[in-house]
């Protein structure tokens, strides 16, 4: 059913005019700062931990105070902008998250710092899924595609980013200067947002927004990360930690009912009926939680035991993301022409082959013998993984929640990554002050790489055992007929319109709308061919 936009908009853009490049440039620049802060502070980690004289403990909370708000809120963030405006909820994510990127930097405190990641985070989960719904809702139907192209190219390039300004930042001055960086960006965005992005939201938004949904996740996610972090330093038995993992053991039961009963769900439970989204979003969590637990360790490792100065240790991580933004497309495109399973069932077995071959990394300071072969073949296997495990997910969601499949797949990723770095730390025996000791560190260091690459190696396998090719299989995916290239593999949007597919039918499910190319919105989903 078409419903015309509640706001006044002029005609929609179109790519390669100035506005065109200016809503580009906003989304950009908007959701690149928040991948950019990630990948900065995970190399700022060991400065953090000298400058207040702490642990790995809180370092694993200056990542997870992030993780945890982000992929809490993330669901809860789109559905803002779709009833209150998506240019509108985004330069409130971007203020909101320059405002706590400047608390970060002033913090007195580990503590503070702690504190003000958190808030971040919540930002992050406004900025994030806002940016490519304002791509969605303000190019012309036929630009969209080139648009969100361009949005998943220099997204990538922003990562990559990451690790050489984090090292640049810290040999020039201090790692506050990591989270100061975002304001002048922030100001730009906002700037540029005012001048040149057009307004749009979902008139038609039905139902009730699912703030008890975000409030129990983030409650259950809270006290699951609390128990893991602060039980090998406090004690299992301690009152605090005991509290903090009944408070996980009885919110996950309570999200769970209260998702099955709302009528307009953050998480629609139905979609994991359908066995090949259920097969892939496991997969996701499996190989997603051993990248995170290890990409939070290896730069820590670099710098503590092998002595690497901070940029080195960004440098080294240079192949991986080469590698991905080469081959990652060429990824899709076999996957296309063959399905998906024999790279969702190798590719993993090859990352899971890297991060064993890590295990060396801090045997000696020789990064052409002991880090360079392991990130290369780190780096190929999510380069062969990564794209055909996004599409389909993608493909595999039901007509009706197209656009939400796409943030589910995203909050999978970031749940997975936000507890394994609670949990693989522990498991490898690096827990208390103590353990940012070099001698200490690479005992527990070699442990956590042995088990995130058979982790790894477990999701290729647990890949070769449910995913299925189109056609294969009672519960295989039905086929689709359009080219891969037309696919992104960037976590936080939803599929591309498809030439050769059925038009786009109304629906009254929670899918992603889109405009109809006459300034109107309309809430949409595919109907498979």
């Amino acid at each position: 059913m078409a419903a015309s936009e509640s706001t006044t908009r002029p005609e929609a853009v179109a790519f390669g005019t100035a506005r065109g490049r200016w809503v580009i440039a906003a989304a950009v620049l908007g959701s690149g700062v928040a991948s950019l802060d990630a990948t900065v502070v995970n190399i700022s980690l060991p400065a953090i931990g000298r400058s207040f004289h702490t642990g790995l403990g809180t370092l694993q909370w200056v990542l997870t105070g992030y993780s945890l708000t982000l992929a809490a809120f993330l669901l809860l963030g789109g559905s803002l902008g779709d009833r209150h405006g998506r240019r509108r909820v985004f330069a409130v994510g971007v203020v909101w998250f320059a405002a706590a990127s400047a608390l970060c930097g002033l913090a007195p405190s580990s503590q503070v710092l702690v504190g003000a990641r958190v808030l971040q985070g919540i930002g992050g989960a406004l900025l994030t899924p806002a940016s490519l719904a304002i791509l969605e809702a303000s190019f012309r139907p036929e630009d969209r595609a080139r648009a969100i192209g361009a949005w998943s190219g220099l997204g990538g390039l922003a990562s990559a980013a990451g690790p050489l300004v984090g090292g640049y930042l810290l040999a020039a001055g201090s790692w506050r200067y990591v989270f100061f960086v975002n304001l002048p960006v922030a100001a730009g965005v906002l700037w540029v947002t005012a001048r040149h992005v057009p307004e749009s939201r979902r008139a038609a938004a039905g139902g009730r927004l699912d703030a008890g949904g975000a409030a129990l996740a983030v409650v259950t996610l809270g006290g699951l990360t609390y128990g893991l972090i602060e039980g090998p330093t406090a004690g299992w038995g301690a009152p605090l930690v005991v509290a903090g993992l009944a408070v996980a053991g009885l919110g996950a039961p309570a999200f769970l009912l209260l998702e099955r009963r709302q009528a307009d769900p953050m998480l629609p439970l139905e979609m994991f009926k359908h066995r090949q989204f259920a097969a892939a979003n496991a997969v996701t969590f499996v190989v997603y939680g051993a990248l995170g637990g290890s990409l939070f360790l290896l730069p820590v490792a670099l710098q503590t035991v092998d002595g690497y100065s901070p940029l080195s240790s960004g440098l080294a991580l240079l192949p991986v993301t080469a590698l991905m933004l080469v081959f990652s497309p060429r990824s899709a495109a076999l996957a296309a022409r063959i399905g998906p399973r024999l790279q969702m069932s190798a590719g993993p077995v090859v990352a899971g082959a890297g991060l064993l071959l890590l295990v060396r990394a801090v045997d000696g300071s020789s990064y052409v013998t002991f880090v360079l072969p392991a990130v290369a073949c780190f780096g190929a296997g999510l380069a062969i993984t990564v794209a055909p495990l996004t599409s389909t997910a993608m493909q595999a969601a039901p007509g009706d929640h197209a656009g939400a499949a796409s943030a589910v797949n995203n909050v999978v990723a970031r749940a997975a990554g936000l507890l394994a770095v609670a949990v693989l730390p522990v498991l490898a025996g690096l827990a208390g002050a103590r353990s940012l000791s070099s001698h200490a560190f690479a005992a527990g260091y070699r442990s956590a790489m042995v088990i995130a690459g058979c982790t790894c190696i477990a999701g290729g396998l647990l890949a070769a055992w449910s995913i299925r090719n189109p056609g294969e299989g009672k519960g295989a995916a039905r086929p689709r007929r359009w080219p891969a290239r037309r696919w992104h593999c960037a976590l936080d949007g939803p599929p591309l319109d498809a030439p050769g597919s059925r038009p786009l039918r109304a629906t009254g499910g929670p899918a992603h709308d889109r405009t109809d190319g006459k300034g109107g919105a309309s809430r949409c989903s595919r109907r498979p061919s």
